[in-house]
């Protein structure tokens, strides 16, 4: 064969091996497009109602995933260069802007050089007094800057602060302070008779022994603690006095021993059942919830943030100093919420953000019009509990143009928040984020409150518009951490076992709630022996253990009814008295004295006959809860209601106007 004839054939034959390449190439891409065609029918044949709400909320979804995306990796950056707890992130705040004003508080104002100053002093001096990392020190003041700068010095040594509801009183006081295992107290001035009659009155011998040998730090005491020595609190220091030749210099060793897995604070939580539980916050769980709210809600440095919110809890104590600490921002610290004052605050101070509850919303709106309720500057509130049946009254008196409400749980992983302005909703999940995000709702029995399991046991999600419980699954990210609280037995009672899959964990938050189509998810009702008035968790189990030892430990049931016209539940208790000898007098005296304002029940039912048992004999709350306080239902036992601080006839006129909500309550 000539040269000529062998190029021909090779050329013949590379043609047909690039032919049948082709060939095959596109009979391959014929049948993927077949499938892929295939495929995109049956979805939409199968779900093209899902495929609909997706294409809906792909806005509101991208906008939350850039900003969760942008303080994500900011954290992250900032634990690569070493940026890792409060002090540190903080000091790059007090760099940056020394003489900018971080806190205000009524005719104070707080520097962030003079915040970190303090809070070096008191860092300084505790550790000269023998206190070392891992310590516990309980903080029992009022809100105030000092309030802040106390645990956050004490952070920079390692020292746990024990952050104490400044409301408790009697037996709730002296168990917070027990559970904590603290070293020593920091009170204020207005919290000495509180703590001097828990220490009279106490015959724990654990406290006994921490009252004996611990000191009580009392800040802004004007007079001499020699006063107190010897007679209730042994060990009384002036805690003004003793930081006036302490260094204000940071202590640059201990701040940097610090780590993002240091404990911080023990928040207090009343639980599903008993007294306060001591929440544990560590550094980077409390960094998480934080600059999470600030950025996702767009709370900026220039911001100014009112906050008449506890600074014991995790909404104002967290959240809104952390715009400061963290975020560069202003906060205005109010030591007492004042509805009359709430939106002249704001216009006062130039407030930009404010923080508010759900009870602190309907007070705002049943005060009288003022011209601050329009001349604020206020563009964003950031809070929970804002009802739907006020949702936009509230906003139009008051011309808000944002609101974004919030559900979380300070030891919790089911946290989530509603920035698209949706009534009543207090967040939402992006159908993307579901995957990497795994909160959910899951069937329980409406009566025992216990998950109803279905296949291979485990447990059941629940499908749209279907009320259930709120968990969020337990991984060892810092995001989805449990931290759980300090009593181990308390943690463990919070965790659902093998509930998706064999051997992994949920946490249980205790609420029910609902999904919609467009995963906005809606608060519904709490299980457990708790319900929720004035923005406060009631423990019926502490409530009625305080008022049984009133009535000389006749039976009482503690229980919430609904009102119309409030949020949450009120407090209504049903007490058994089949000798006729309920003194109300001392009742209404021991109740005042023993419980905090939002415990106090509202109503009272006194019961002639004994209540029905349970197999365990434990009494039957249904059967009294579900009359409420109805006159046409309760016919035969004496109801009162609670009013000027003691308990009078509940008579129809009363009824009528607490029901039409004519009377404050």
């Amino acid at each position: 064969m000539n040269k000529d004839n062998q190029q021909s054939v090779s050329f013949v034959s590379f043609t047909a091996v690039i032919a049948v390449a082709v060939l095959l190439i596109t009979l391959k891409y014929s049948i993927l497009c077949v499938v892929t065609i295939l495929s995109a029918v049956w979805l939409i044949i199968n779900y093209w109602n899902f495929l609909v709400r997706v294409w809906q909320t792909i806005p509101r979804d991208a906008i939350l995933i850039k900003d969760y995306a942008t303080y994500f990796i900011k954290i992250r950056i900032w634990n690569l260069l070493g940026y890792d707890t409060y002090a540190k992130i903080f000091k790059k705040n007090v760099e940056k802007h020394p003489n900018k004003i971080a806190f205000k508080h009524e005719g104070s104002t707080w520097r962030f050089i003079e915040v970190e100053e303090f809070s070096n002093q008191i860092a300084n001096y505790f550790k000269e007094q023998g206190l070392k990392r891992g310590d516990k020190v309980a903080l029992y003041m009022e809100s105030c800057p000092e309030y802040v700068c106390i645990w956050l010095g004490l952070s920079k040594i390692g020292v746990i602060v024990a952050l104490i509801n400044n409301n408790l009183r009697a037996d709730a006081l002296a168990h917070s302070i027990k559970v904590s295992n603290c070293s020593a107290i920091i009170i204020g001035k207005e919290q000495i008779d509180a703590l001097v009659e828990v220490i009279n009155s106490t015959t724990d011998d654990k406290l006994n022994d921490l009252f004996t040998n611990s000191n009580v730090y009392i800040k802004n005491y004007i007079g001499d603690t020699n006063s107190l020595i010897n007679t209730s609190i042994s060990k009384a220091i002036n805690l003004d006095y003793e930081l006036k030749e302490i260094s204000k210099s940071a202590p640059v060793k201990d701040i940097s021993e610090g780590s993002s897995k240091d404990q911080m604070l023990y928040i207090y939580t009343s639980g599903t059942t008993g007294m306060p539980k001591a929440a544990i916050m560590t550094q980077s769980r409390a960094i998480y919830i934080a600059m999470g709210a600030k950025h996702i809600a767009g709370i900026t440095e220039h911001d100014v943030v009112y906050t008449p919110l506890p600074l014991y809890h995790t909404a104002g104590g967290i959240l809104g100093v952390s715009c400061v600490l963290l975020g560069g921002s202003t906060c205005v610290i109010r030591s007492k919420f004042s509805a009359s004052n709430y939106w002249t605050d704001c216009l006062k101070y130039e407030c930009t953000v404010a923080q508010y509850i759900g009870e602190m919303c309907r007070y705002c709106l049943a005060s009288p019009p003022s011209d601050a309720d329009q001349t604020h500057q206020v563009r964003l509130i950031l809070g929970n509990g804002l009802r739907p049946q006020i949702w936009n009254d509230f906003i139009t008196r008051f011309n808000i143009k944002k609101v974004a409400e919030f559900y979380g749980a300070t030891e919790g992983n089911a946290n989530m928040i509603n920035t698209a302005n949706k009534v009543g909703a207090v967040g939402f999940i992006p159908f993307i984020g579901e995957a990497f995000y795994p909160v959910t709702l899951i069937r329980v029995d409406p009566d025992t409150n216990e998950p109803i399991r279905g296949e291979n046991n485990l447990c059941i999600k629940c499908q749209v518009g279907e009320p259930g419980l709120l968990v969020g699954k337990i991984r060892k990210t810092t995001e989805n951490s449990f931290s759980g609280y300090v009593e181990k037995s308390a943690s463990e009672k919070k965790i659902i076992n093998d509930v998706f899959s064999k051997g992994d964990k949920v946490f249980n938050s205790g609420d029910v709630l609902i999904r919609d189509e467009h995963n906005f998810f809606y608060f519904k009702d709490r299980t457990g022996d708790t319900f929720r008035w004035k923005g406060e968790n009631v423990s019926t189990t502490e409530v009625e253990a305080a008022i049984s030892n009133i009535v000389k430990l006749k039976d009482c049931l503690v229980y919430g009814v609904e009102v119309p016209h409030t949020e949450g539940k009120a407090g209504m208790v049903a007490i058994v008295d089949e000798t006729g000898d309920l003194d109300l007098d001392k009742l209404s005296a021991g109740i005042n004295k023993s419980l905090p304002a939002y415990a106090r029940p509202l109503f009272l039912r006194v019961v002639k006959t004994p209540v029905s048992l349970t197999g365990t004999f434990k009494m039957k709350k249904n059967d009294v809860q579900n009359d409420g306080f109805d006159l046409t239902k309760i016919t035969v036992d004496p109801l009162y209601f609670n009013e000027g601080r003691k308990f009078v006839p509940l008579t129809q006129e009363l009824h009528d106007s607490i029901v039409n909500g004519e009377k404050r309550i």
